[in-house]
């Protein structure tokens, strides 16, 4: 695992990880973002409130994600299923 230098708002970190170095760049640059909007949204200067304001940001985003992804699987499977009853009840061909 190699060490990678990131900055999230101000801060600099090494991380090690496993995955791609330029995915925990763009992973920590998204977080960064996340904070600095805000940070100018609340107007807060405290990077411990800013930070707990981000992660519920990003949290509040993947939940509404997966709602999004549990919804399209459940239409999909609907679907499927639908097509699969109108294909047996087709007469079979000679």
């Amino acid at each position: 695992m190699e060490s990678i230098e990131v900055e999230i708002y101000g801060q600099v970190y090494n991380l090690k990880g496993l995955a791609d170095p330029d995915h925990i760049r763009e992973l920590a640059s998204f977080v960064d973002a996340k904070m600095k909007d805000v940070q100018k949204g609340t107007g807060t200067a405290d990077p411990h409130r800013v930070a707990i304001l981000a992660a519920l940001t990003i949290t509040e985003e993947l939940y509404h994600l997966r709602e999004q992804y549990h919804a399209m699987k459940m239409t999909s499977e609907h679907a499927a299923q639908r097509l699969l009853e109108l294909t047996e009840s087709l007469p079979e061909k000679k």
